[in-house]
């Protein structure tokens, strides 16, 4: 066997072997009850906004920081916001906010 057949079955198995375990784990934490802890129930409800409001303030300091098109970025947010609340679709309100965004700065 080649070193680079070893180092990729290698790669292989400790990444199946990773996923199995990080499966696995909140089963081996919290058992097969119904509910998991308040403590996780909340992380779980407020993580996901929290990561998306940081990263739009960073996208919005770097866009302001790079003196392409001021207003693009605000602009753009502000149709994905509109069509968010208008239609209630992420897909069709992300996708048409980037490719606004895309159009503005080319």
């Amino acid at each position: 066997m080649s070193a680079e057949a070893k180092y990729a079955f290698t790669v292989l198995v400790s990444v199946g072997a990773l996923s199995y375990l990080l499966r696995a784990l909140p089963f081996a934490l919290f058992g097969r009850r119904g509910e998991p802890p308040p403590v996780v129930r909340y992380v779980g409800r407020v993580l996901a906004p929290a990561a998306i409001a940081m990263l739009v303030v960073y996208c919005y300091a770097g866009e302001a920081a790079s003196g392409r098109m001021p207003f693009a970025p605000y602009i753009a947010g502000a149709v994905t916001v509109l069509l968010q609340i208008w239609r209630r679709n992420p897909l069709v309100s992300i996708l048409a906010g980037t490719l606004l965004y895309m159009f503005l700065v080319r």
